[in-house]
């Protein structure tokens, strides 16, 4: 069964119909139960107006009168009966009602006692007496009460029915509520199916609405992931451009070459192998940068500290015969929501920045969970009217070589993607300072780095 609501009134239905059902059981036994218990004390009173209406006669002995005070008893088939026999099991004394009809066996009861049961489509009280005659002899008596189970039976039937009736009746009721009550529950899941196909229409860019806090969830990680694929589609129609804009003044420069007829077939031969060696690395270096992963939404949290120190051991080695002091401040706690690859290709290119134009130190910081990553090192700088020049796309002399400004703007690129800012300024070891910063990370947390820097650019 593939559809929610349907499964939801399925459950529904079935727990209804359980709970109902025990309830019905309940209310039916605990009404046969009532039911025997009044019929049973019913019976008792008759057995002690018997007893109240017992006499002697002229020899003392026990005797019941013909006329009783329940009128049912001298009555014939009237369904109430009663006679009382003796500890031998011989019957003494019958009412009228119960003359022409087999009376049931009674076992003879102690004094005091009494016994409840039912039988043969009858319910039968017996109690247990002593009677003791004028000269003082006691005999042992058992008085007999039987009514017929048929009037019972039919109020018992007739509460079923009814109780039947009831409870069919509400659960038919509750069926509808609950059917009802689904529909408005489930409303913002078709709410958010509508808004899905209206995107998919291109009548919608984002889920936008209220919706349930149960939603919220996933509305945003639908948004993210949306995001996610413009800001990777954009990425590769930057890198597209940027690998056009490339390739113009290698093309450009082979063209002019070829159309030159005094140029040598050595010299020609040299030139284009140049030429196409460097539209390689444009290629490859263009690829490279569009196959970074982005910000997603279900992208598992990389640990920062790890990355950091294996970047900067690496470092150290490579930059061993400058001697320099590295100062780590590492939290343990920080991760980086994103692409391991992508924090590499960050981490890399700043690092190796600080390492190549500091003097003698460098500090790398994380502060908090990962609210702040800081670069700093006690190199000459960047001027800010350079800093601007650097980042900007489109203003590099040649993308494909290797040194400041290029790694300064793929990592610029990389963070941008991420929704994060790369901030430059003066350190307090009087070189530069660059700061990571992404929209989840509090800026009041670093606010301690600000009074010793100026910024020169915030992206």
């Amino acid at each position: 069964m593939r559809s929610i609501h349907l499964r939801l009134l399925l459950m529904a239905t079935l727990v209804l119909a359980g709970f109902l059902g025990i309830t019905g059981w309940a209310l039916d036994s605990a009404f046969r139960k009532s039911s025997e218990a009044a019929l049973r004390e019913k019976l008792q009173s008759h057995v002690y107006g018997l007893l109240a209406a017992a006499d002697v006669d002229a020899r003392g002995r026990m005797q019941l009168p013909e006329n009783l005070p329940e009128p049912r008893f001298s009555r014939p088939d009237s369904g109430l009966y009663a006679f009382v026999s003796t500890a031998d099991g011989k019957l003494l004394w019958r009412s009228r009602s119960s003359l022409g009809l087999t009376i049931p066996a009674a076992p003879s009861l102690p004094a005091g006692k009494f016994r409840f049961k039912r039988l043969d489509g009858h319910f039968l009280f017996s109690y247990g007496v002593e009677w003791e005659d004028d000269a003082g002899d006691s005999q042992a008596f058992t008085f007999n009460v039987v009514e017929q189970a048929q009037p019972f039976e039919a109020q018992l039937a007739a509460f079923r029915l009814n109780l039947w009736a009831w409870l069919g009746g509400l659960a038919l009721a509750l069926l509808l509520v609950q059917a009802l009550v689904l529909r408005w529950g489930l409303r913002p899941l078709r709410r958010v199916e509508a808004d899905l196909q209206a995107i998919h229409q291109g009548r919608k860019k984002r889920l936008a609405g209220e919706y349930p806090a149960e939603l919220q969830g996933l509305t945003s990680s639908l948004n993210a992931l949306m995001e996610h694929a413009d800001s990777v589609q954009q990425r590769y129609r930057n890198s597209l451009d940027d690998l056009v804009h490339s390739l113009k003044t290698p093309l450009a420069y082979l063209s002019t070459v070829l159309q030159d007829s005094k140029v040598p077939c050595s010299k020609l031969r040299e030139t284009t192998v140049e030429q196409l060696d460097r539209m390689d690395h444009i290629v490859q270096h263009q690829l490279s940068r569009a196959a970074v992963a982005a910000r997603s939404a279900l992208t598992e949290p990389v640990a920062l500290a790890p990355v950091v120190t294996r970047l900067l051991d690496t470092l150290e080695k490579i930059y061993a015969e400058k001697k320099l002091t590295c100062v780590r401040e590492l939290d343990t706690r920080a991760v980086f929501h994103g692409d391991e690859a992508d924090l590499m290709e960050v981490m890399g290119n700043l690092l190796e920045n600080a390492f190549k134009y500091a003097n003698s130190k460098v500090r790398v910081s994380i502060a908090g969970n990962g609210e702040l990553l800081l670069i700093e090192d006690d190199g000459p700088g960047i001027p800010a009217s350079r800093w601007n020049e650097l980042l900007q796309r489109g203003k590099r002399a040649d993308e494909t070589v290797a040194g400041q400004g290029i790694g300064l703007s793929v990592a610029h690129e990389i963070i941008t993607l991420y929704g994060g800012t790369l901030e430059a300024g003066r350190s307090t070891l009087g070189g530069l300072s660059l700061r990571i910063r992404f929209p989840a990370w509090d800026p009041s947390l670093h606010a301690k780095y600000d009074g010793d820097s100026k910024t020169m650019h915030s992206l």
